[in-house]
């Protein structure tokens, strides 16, 4: 499948360790469908909302050594959702190359911003609390792993990433606020500019 510009922007990886087996397929060009095999319920919630506010295709098949905890799960997961990213946009030719968004959310106000820059960082203020989320249906959620998935992502993608927290109470609204600030971003960051005629967005002529 490519785009109209002749991109063809789909990635689709397998990453199995001995404590994790997780497959993620991603569309950078799609409509927000998101098909999820992901058993922890809070973050089957963050990954489906990540896709629906950045347009993503994506799919997700996911297992893990929960009996453990939640950790490596999650920070795999951003691991890989991280990989298929940075495959998916190739050499990064004719892309936006940063975005940035500020979301609502109820009382939260989260921002985040992103340059495609091939030079991993992420700055990650929240001011969770450190307590869980619990849930009556699904083991409660470890909000600690929240940053250990950002970590796994931009470590993996090559990106640079700020997620703040301005203001807040609900650790969940920070989280969610927090991911969908972040799809939005990275939404605005792989689009195609027309105006730039299929260049690399970078005075170096590479992005490494």
């Amino acid at each position: 499948m490519r785009t109209e510009s002749g991109f063809c922007r789909i990635a689709e990886i397998r990453r199995t360790t001995k404590e994790t087996d997780i497959t993620v397929k991603l569309n950078l060009d799609g409509t927000g469908e998101a098909h999820l095999e992901y058993p922890v319920g809070f973050m089957f919630h963050m990954l489906n909302t990540f896709a629906k506010h950045g347009l993503f295709d994506l799919e997700i098949k996911a297992a893990g050594d929960l009996w453990v905890d939640q950790h490596h799960l999650v920070e795999d997961t951003g691991i890989v959702l991280g990989q298929c990213f940075n495959e998916a946009l190739g050499d990064r030719r004719g892309i936006r190359r940063n975005g940035s968004c500020l979301f609502p959310m109820d009382e939260t106000l989260g921002r985040a911003a992103v340059d495609i820059s091939g030079r991993a960082c992420l700055v990650f203020d929240a001011g969770l609390s450190g307590i869980p989320l619990v849930s009556t249906e699904r083991a409660s959620f470890q909000t600690d792993t929240v940053e250990d998935f950002w970590q796994g992502f931009v470590l993996a993608s090559a990106v640079t990433l700020h997620l703040d927290i301005l203001r807040g109470r609900s650790d969940h609204h920070k989280i969610e606020a927090l991911f969908k600030a972040a799809g939005r971003a990275l939404r605005d960051a792989c689009e195609i500019d027309a105006r730039a005629a299929g260049t690399i967005p970078s005075t170096k002529g590479v992005i490494v």
